[in-house]
């Protein structure tokens, strides 16, 4: 049951991130660039979880842990740099499942770790999100388009960034209350960001443009919700299962595509966002009745 409660709280933070690709269509559609976009979203994400800081639980942390958070918030925003830039370079639909590789990059990372096989529950649950994701993000029907090499590049290396995110966020922060922990790993995102955006972070735009309006919402499902949740459930589940249940940001970022965008879900979609369903639901249920097993004997 404790396994369920903590990987909810991966399934509704990779849920907030995949909201996040809407709103940031929404900034562009009204004139703002990547980098501003991106570096409003962690300045807001970092002074929102400041506001909360004399309120929370603190503990004395060491150096080597504020490295290790801070390289994990920076791994997240990498993340965002390096799909913006496969997306600028390839069809959407191509940059989704090249992002989406971080499933088995997970699972790869976690084998290696600990030395030992993925279980055939998540090799099933693997490829079964790797098909969804095929199916999901319309690749199927999106037609012959230019493909550039560095445009696959920027998307294997996203999803590489993203699985090492998540193999982090379990290990970096263990002990360490979640708020300060989050603060960490968002001032390491926003570090990141300001060695590539430079001055346009505080550029006049956020507040005659009305950028703030996009920072604040990117805020919210790009940075503090996710990192959160992440805090809170991965340190708690193998990383493993943690990139499974962090695979429900496509089926949330298609599902955000139709009621915010007004996009149109295709049926092959909505055959795609089933079968990542399936797939992060397999080793839940292989954990339950592994517990009920135990339970019983």
């Amino acid at each position: 049951m404790a396994n369920l409660k903590y990987s909810l709280f991966i399934f509704l933070g990779a849920c907030s991130y995949g909201i996040l690709a809407s709103i940031v269509k929404l900034g562009l559609q009204a004139g703002h660039s990547v980098p501003e976009l991106t570096g409003s979203q962690y300045l807001f994400g970092l002074l929102l979880l400041l506001l909360s800081f004399p309120f929370i639980k603190k503990t004395k942390i060491t150096l080597k842990q504020t490295a290790a958070l801070l390289l994990t918030g920076a791994s997240l925003s990498l993340t965002g740099i390096l799909y913006g830039m496969s997306l600028d370079r390839n069809p959407a639909s191509i940059a989704v499942v090249l992002l989406f590789q971080f499933t088995w990059i997970g699972i790869l990372l976690e084998a290696l770790y600990e030395r030992k096989m993925p279980s055939k529950a998540k090799i099933i649950s693997s490829i079964l999100l790797i098909i969804g994701t095929v199916f999901a993000s319309n690749l199927i029907n999106s037609g012959s388009h230019p493909i550039q090499a560095e445009g696959l590049i920027y998307g294997l290396l996203s999803a590489v960034t993203f699985a090492v995110f998540i193999f982090a966020s379990g290990k970096a922060g263990k002990g360490i209350p979640t708020i300060q922990m989050s603060i960490f790993i968002t001032f390491g995102g926003l570090l990141l960001v300001a060695a590539f955006s430079g001055p346009v972070l505080i550029s006049g735009g956020i507040q005659l443009e009305g950028l703030w309006k996009f920072g604040l919402l990117m805020a919210l499902f790009g940075a503090i919700f996710p990192i959160v949740f992440f805090a809170i459930g991965s340190p708690h589940l193998d990383s493993g299962l943690a990139t499974i249940v962090g695979s429900a940001e496509l089926p949330a970022a298609v599902a955000a595509a139709m009621l915010i965008l007004g996009e149109r879900i295709s049926e092959a979609q909505t055959f795609g966002i089933v079968l990542i369903l399936i797939g992060i639901s397999i080793p839940q249920f292989t954990l339950k009745k592994a517990a009920k097993n135990r339970f019983s004997t």
